[in-house]
């Protein structure tokens, strides 16, 4: 027999409490604590039973090969998941309400429809006709998708074998779905893990693709028990500010290729539309001559993006001056100044500083570092960088340069957009310059500012 126990689980993290309080002892979230019954089993010497586990050879047999990809058709989504869906693959997309999550799956059924998959869109929080509005908004009113409106995740998993399963199956979205098997209400803890755990089995056992949108907190984070993130296979963040008009798919976990890939999608009035050449994009409207502006040479996943940052240093009448930061960590622009005016008598203690990367495209790496140092130098002298320019490196607290991974592919980007010069720290070994590109190559912040002209 199993009788039933009372625990309170936290929403934010999962964690177990005996009893309920206002503060969860694991993450500090406060009211977060859910009465959830949990069965235990019960009576002495009660243990689980089971059989041996029939093992396999690692090597793939002569006999067997891999099975293809399933091309998207859409090239952003396919570089990001590693080269297309894998039949029988969990694929997790989180993001901000109203970011497109929903008309960018909408969009990828339609046209793996169109390729000669089955599909099939299930949706938990819109009803069929409001699906049908946007496929028609969307100019695919016609596709040969398969349509459901249901929450029960027992249900859809008995859906998705047989003869008439779909190869691809959309979630919209896990938060909404349930097991009438369990005590708890439709987006807590143990029915998110139990509804993605009932639905990962049932699309791995008949090799269906299985996509499932989840809802994010108000820090960015998946909202849900952190395990969801681990029981899939393949883990994407769809980004981007709602007041620009691109959208950002960035991979941060994939069991099929390789992570940190992003694919950029520009949001137009028949839904996202792929940007083959996202350099161009956040390049668009840039002009030379322009102080506090430079362009910094990054590399997103194996993919190099060429992105404008900028920088405003003003007199503050504040005792506390300000460090508005957009798209960078606070806390490296915090070191940069220090090390300037510490190591190079650059006078920004007593000034506001705003830095910003435009587009609304976030800066994770630490090769800008050169980049906003030059922005920065910029706007304090009143001159602006040379023109055609392109920086990146790393700054270190003594002041000197160190150099970054994949400068190659910085260059040959910056040379392909007809930039002229590259300011880069000195690498280790001879690298040579695109033809039409030229290198300047400071060892220190001390040489950076010759190259800017002065701070006088």
């Amino acid at each position: 027999m199993a009788k039933a126990s009372v625990s309170y689980v936290c929403q934010q993290c999962g964690g177990g409490h005996r009893k309920w309080s206002g503060r969860c002892d694991h993450c500090g979230a406060w009211n977060t604590l859910v009465e959830e019954r949990v069965d235990v089993p019960s009576g002495p010497g009660k243990k689980a039973t089971g059989r041996r586990v029939d093992m396999q050879p690692l090597a793939t047999p002569a006999n067997i090969t891999p099975p293809p990809r399933m091309q998207t058709g859409m090239d952003e989504f396919d570089r990001v998941a590693g080269g297309g869906l894998v039949k029988g693959s969990a694929t997790l997309i989180g993001g901000d309400p109203g970011i497109g999550k929903s008309t960018l799956l909408l969009q990828l059924v339609c046209r793996l429809a169109g390729a000669g998959f089955s599909a099939a869109y299930v949706s938990g929080e819109e009803s069929a006709e409001q699906v049908r509005m946007r496929a028609r908004r969307l100019g695919l009113g016609n596709a040969d998708v398969e349509l459901a409106t249901t929450t029960n995740a027992a249900d859809i998993a008995a859906s998705i074998g047989g003869k008439d399963g779909p190869d691809i199956i959309v979630i919209d979205s896990i938060q909404t779905m349930f097991l009438p098997t369990l005590d708890s209400a439709p987006g807590t803890v143990s029915q998110v893990r139990a509804a993605a755990q009932e639905l990962i089995r049932a699309a791995k056992a008949h090799d269906v693709a299985l996509l499932v949108v989840g809802h994010v907190t108000k820090d960015g984070a998946i909202a849900g028990p952190r395990v969801l993130e681990h029981m899939v296979d393949t883990v994407l963040y769809f980004e981007g500010d709602r007041s620009h008009h691109f959208r950002i798919l960035r991979g941060v976990k994939n069991r099929f290729g390789a992570t940190d890939e992003i694919g950029v999608f520009e949001m137009v009035e028949t839904g996202l539309a792929e940007v083959q050449n996202p350099s161009e994009l956040f390049l668009a409207d840039r002009r030379d001559e322009v102080t506090g502006a430079v362009v910094f040479a990054g590399i997103e996943g194996s993919r190099p993006v060429l992105v404008e940052i900028e920088a405003l240093v003003a007199p503050s009448t504040l005792a506390s001056p300000r460090r508005n930061v957009v798209g960078w960590d606070s806390s490296r622009l915090a070191m940069l100044t220090a090390v300037l005016e510490a190591r190079c008598g650059v006078p920004l203690s007593g000034r506001d500083i705003f830095l910003n990367v435009a587009g609304g495209f976030k800066v994770s790496e630490t090769a800008a570092d050169l980049a906003v140092a030059a922005a920065l130098l910029s706007s304090v002298s009143g001159r602006p960088a040379p023109p055609r320019s392109v920086f990146f490196g790393e700054v270190a607290l003594s002041a000197e340069l160190r150099q970054v991974a994949q400068a190659d592919a910085r260059l040959k980007e910056a040379a392909k957009l007809g930039f002229d010069m590259a300011v880069m720290p000195r690498p280790r070994k001879k690298l040579g310059a695109p033809q039409g590109l030229s290198l300047a190559q400071p060892a220190t912040l001390a040489e950076l500012i010759e190259i800017m002209g002065g701070v006088t």
